[in-house]
């Protein structure tokens, strides 16, 4: 007798019967429904999107035991490791599932984010493979502290299980971070500053094949900064007029007496940055104050927008701000949640999430983290697209019916 996946393959069922198995509706075993979601997300033109949501909002247990098994469809545990699909809490089990290929892993462990590579360097498989630790040695989203600091997790002796996850990455900005020395017995505390400028020259020695490409790029925004308002602040400084005064000439006489206004600021903050190079911009991304930050990030530039979420100054708050813009660049959105210190804080997933602009595949990745009440508005939002409605829609249904049965 034929399995379903098999009749599916061939083009032997009905269109509504392929559309059931999109939806998980199926009466077969979790195993071969996964199969199923997984053919049909590659393959399968009209049901893809369906079966990728579906995908995203698979019973976790099911799809553990799926992970682990050695005899699991290679298409299957390729599409589970693939950065876009990968669910943390899989991870594991993937890694030591001796059916999922190395060469897949190295993708993962050379650009995944600091989280990712913490899980792998916890695993015996990576900490057996040379291919593998290379790798998340030369991961740009590694600086050299943070590797060193999860090479010290894992090698050290008496580490405790019981610290904070967050310890080793993303040093906060009020703890200055240590100078690597050949004697970890003899390091010496960094200044400030000087932490700053070896977070800018890792960024530039880690990108430099990019800067270099985009070297000759001026500053244009995302979404037009530089609009009608904003350009009138900014006027180039006639030959009878300074810098500050152009930055001032549109501001009441009254204001200028007192303390800058929030106006001014942000104008002079686009009249320097708009005479920045490529290479300016990404230092001042990393070590500028946070109205330069707030304009930076909607860098047309991918390169420099990306620096800001590299800047050991930026806060938690800023971040929030920036997952629910609509005026960035798709490269900042997916570049949040794969900073530890930003996928681990709430509202920053909750807010991409909501973002109607932020990547589809993202947001099914992210909609499971949501809490019941944010689940049942996304639900209503009619912003977002119609898939991330929908499955907002399951969830919140599952998690109530799961409530409820609790409660009884």
């Amino acid at each position: 007798m034929s399995r379903m996946i098999d009749l599916i393959r061939s083009s032997a069922v009905p269109a509504a019967l392929v559309q059931a198995a999109a939806r998980g509706a199926l009466s077969l075993p979790p195993a071969e429904m996964i199969e199923i979601l997984v053919y049909l997300a590659n393959h399968n033109k009209i049901f893809s999107q369906q079966a990728r949501m579906t995908l995203a909002g698979w019973e976790e247990k099911s799809a553990l035991a799926a992970a682990a098994d050695p005899a699991t469809p290679q298409e299957v545990l390729e599409y589970m490791v693939a950065s876009e699909n990968l669910r943390p809490t899989l991870l594991p089990a993937l890694l030591e599932n001796p059916s999922v290929h190395e060469e897949w892993l190295l993708e993962l462990a050379a650009n995944g984010s600091c989280a990712i590579v913490k899980a792998m360097m916890a695993s015996r498989r990576v900490n057996t493979s040379p291919p593998l630790q290379n790798a998340v040695a030369s991961n740009p989203n590694m600086t050299q502290t943070a590797v060193a600091a999860v090479l010290s997790e894992q090698t050290a002796p008496t580490a405790s299980n019981s610290e904070p996850e967050a310890a080793s990455f993303e040093p906060a900005p009020a703890e200055p971070d240590q100078v690597l020395t050949v004697d970890a017995r003899v390091a010496e505390p960094a200044g400030p500053e000087q932490v700053l400028d070896e977070e800018v020259s890792a960024f530039f020695n880690q990108h430099a094949a990019e800067i270099a490409a985009e070297q000759g790029k001026p500053f244009q925004a995302i979404g037009g900064i530089f609009g009608e308002r904003e350009a009138a602040k900014v006027d180039p400084p006639s030959a009878e007029g300074s810098a500050s005064g152009a930055a001032t000439a549109h501001v009441p006489a009254h204001k200028i007496a007192h303390a800058p206004t929030e106006e001014t600021r942000r104008g002079g903050a686009l009249q320097k940055i708009s005479k920045l190079d490529v290479k300016g911009r990404i230092q001042l991304a990393m070590k500028g104050n946070k109205e330069e930050r707030s304009i930076l990030i909607r860098d047309g530039t991918k390169i420099v927008a990306l620096a800001v979420l590299d800047s050991p100054k930026i806060t938690d708050g800023e971040v929030e701000a920036f997952a629910s813009q609509k005026n960035v660049l798709e490269a900042v959105l997916r570049g949040i949640p794969m900073k530890r210190r930003f996928a681990k804080h709430y509202p920053v997933i909750r807010n991409l999430v909501f973002n109607p602009r932020t990547p589809l595949d993202l947001s099914l990745s992210l909609i499971k983290n949501l809490l019941v009440t944010d689940l049942k508005n996304l639900s209503a939002n009619k912003e977002v697209s119609e898939t991330v409605r929908k499955l907002a829609h399951k969830m919140f249904k599952q998690k109530t019916e799961a409530g409820s049965t609790k409660r009884d």
